[in-house]
């Protein structure tokens, strides 16, 4: 939000520039030849501007700034384009993350019921065995 404001603000700049600089120059802001040289002005001589021109020149800076507003929301929709690409692209990072460290976590699942498995398959082994040499000892020793 704080730079499309600065991005307003300089297109705020470049607006009113264009439009002062329109009216430091006396040639109209086109890319057509002059067909008529303009008259030369003494210094104490003054140009009056007739309504016909006046209204050529508003229409020439009306349509500076309508193409300057149209060129500042162009880049303030690619920034905010942009600003949505980069937020998408961080939570797809941090749901590989994670997706990844789910991986992690039933791989060390299985891996703790694997070895539960054997060590309880070892419990019951060594308590049968066990159990059988207590007995068949002890059988052996009440023989003697």
């Amino acid at each position: 939000m704080r730079k499309d404001r600065l991005k307003y603000r300089n297109c705020g700049k470049i607006i009113s520039i264009v439009i002062l600089l329109s009216f430091l120059k006396p040639c109209p802001m086109s890319a057509q030849q002059q067909t008529e040289q303009p008259p030369s002005l003494n210094e104490n001589e003054t140009r009056y501007y007739s309504d016909l021109e006046i209204e050529l020149l508003i229409d020439e800076i009306s349509e500076a700034a309508l193409e300057a507003i149209e060129q500042a929301a162009g880049e303030a929709a690619r920034a905010a384009v942009l600003a949505i690409l980069e937020r998408e692209a961080a939570a797809l990072r941090e749901s590989q993350y994670w997706r990844m460290e789910a991986e992690i976590n039933l791989q060390a699942i299985q891996a703790a019921k694997q070895a539960g498995r054997k060590n309880t398959l070892l419990a019951v082994l060594i308590g049968v065995f066990g159990g059988l040499a207590v007995g068949v000892g002890g059988t052996i020793l009440m023989r003697n």
